[in-house]
């Protein structure tokens, strides 16, 4: 229960008006030691209730009586203005029954309008970084009365470049200042300087590994010969799964565009969004993904994070996802909060290395799947590795190979040979040095 949390009374009762009855194992880990002030490194995964348990923390440090607002107490800072969003929502349905006040700073939106918004002086600003140090930059930010600083999704942060902006936004609030870190995975070394430069000994929670993906998802493979042969594949599945929604993952926004496009010609309600979208059809397609007008996404990884929606489960991936780590955030979004889910992904003859080094990432096995109503003839490599990888095949050469690789033997010229020590300058340059013997 929410009550064994030494939270205020207040919050206490938005937790129960919002039907929160028992807590996750990442609340469990992380309220108690965020209530004491501790500073905090928190691994868990996707959808395992880690929003609350920062910002419920957040919200008791700062929950009072109404007094006038002069300066900025607390920043989240997020890697997508989707995740921003979502925090914003979350950040507002607890505090429903306080005086805090939290102000939303992302990309894609009017900058006057900004400015004008912290010209009140929230108590929690949530945003993206590089937007903050526009604002910074232009006068409209001061970070010097900041007592909490929240780095939600770390990981990804740095995998968008947005390592210095993160270091500067934190080097410009109090080094006596609290800070909680939390992301999906472990991270490398990127993620270690982080740690090493924010937080000041710092309590480390391990809630999952990455192998510990939600174990209500089923994770499957399916072999295509081609692109074309993927696009049927996903056409089946999406007419013949069954599945409240479904988002469809690739690389490139052009592919993005394409699968969109072949999706709507079949009738499908369909919304497609990557970075090429401007902030308000972003903001239609995710509406309308969870008010049910649309059931299937087809979009690049700009929405891997921070896209939280019931009714989720069915996760196809059209391209594979170019790490172990961007797996598990695409995935994460089916399964979530105890769902099951199912997420499939499409392997050609190029994708079964990368495939393959993913399942050695999650310590994991996919399970292969065929679809006899569109099977190809691609159904993965004749020999594999010890690790599971492709073996090539080596071409024997022939007698007639031998020949015409076969180079000449060099022809020895008379006195080819030099001298010992002939070609090294002495010191005043006039006469050869002999070489020495090296101890």
């Amino acid at each position: 229960m929410f009550s064994q949390f030494a939270l205020h009374e207040r919050l206490l009762k938005a937790v129960a008006e919002l039907n929160f009855v028992e807590p996750t194992p990442v609340q469990v880990a992380a309220i108690p030691p965020a209530l004491e002030g501790r500073d905090l490194r928190v691994t868990a995964q996707t959808g395992s209730g880690k929003t609350a348990a920062f910002v419920l923390p957040l919200l008791n440090r700062l929950i009072g009586p109404a007094r006038p607002r002069v300066d900025i107490r607390a920043i989240i800072l997020l890697p997508t203005r989707e995740l921003a969003q979502q925090t914003l929502k979350e950040v507002e349905r607890f505090s429903r029954y306080t005086f805090i006040k939290a102000g939303l700073i992302t990309g894609g939106e009017d900058f006057k309008v900004q400015a004008a918004m912290l010209r009140k002086v929230p108590d929690i600003l949530i945003g993206t970084p590089g937007r903050l140090l526009e604002h910074l930059n232009a006068g409209n930010l001061d970070l010097a009365q900041v007592e909490v600083i929240v780095l939600d999704e770390a990981d990804r942060m740095l995998d968008m470049g947005f390592a210095e902006d993160v270091s500067r936004l934190c080097d410009l609030c109090p080094p006596q200042r609290q800070t909680l870190l939390f992301s999906a995975t472990t991270g490398g070394a990127g993620l270690r300087d982080m740690i090493a430069k924010v937080l000041k000994e710092p309590q480390h929670l391990m809630v999952n590994n990455v192998s510990d993906l939600s174990e209500a998802t089923r994770q499957q493979i399916v072999t295509a010969d081609h692109n074309a042969h993927k696009e049927a594949i996903v056409q089946w599945l999406l007419a013949n799964e069954t599945y409240r929604k479904a988002i469809v993952f690739t690389n490139t926004r052009s592919m993005a565009d394409r699968i969109y496009g072949h999706l709507v010609a079949k009738d499908f309600k369909v919304f497609v969004l990557h970075g090429e979208k401007d902030q308000k059809d972003r903001k239609l397609a995710i509406e309308r993904l969870k008010q049910g007008a649309a059931k299937i996404l087809v979009a690049t990884d700009v929405a891997a994070r921070g896209l939280d929606v019931d009714g989720l489960d069915l996760v196809i991936n059209f391209d594979l996802p170019r790490s172990g780590d961007e797996y598990v955030h695409r995935v994460g979004r089916t399964g979530r909060a105890g769902g099951e889910g199912l997420a499939i992904s499409l392997i050609c003859h190029g994708d079964w290395n990368l495939m393959s080094s993913i399942e050695r990432y999650l310590k994991q096995s996919f399970e292969r799947r065929v679809i006899k109503e569109v099977k190809g003839s691609y159904t993965g490599p004749k020999k594999l590795k010890a690790s599971g990888k492709a073996a090539g095949t080596k071409k024997k050469k022939t007698d007639k190979d031998k020949k015409t690789t076969a180079k000449p033997a060099a022809k020895r010229k008379p006195n080819a040979r030099k001298p010992e020590g002939a070609g090294l300058a002495s010191q005043d340059g006039l006469a050869p040095l002999k070489k020495r013997k090296v101890e």
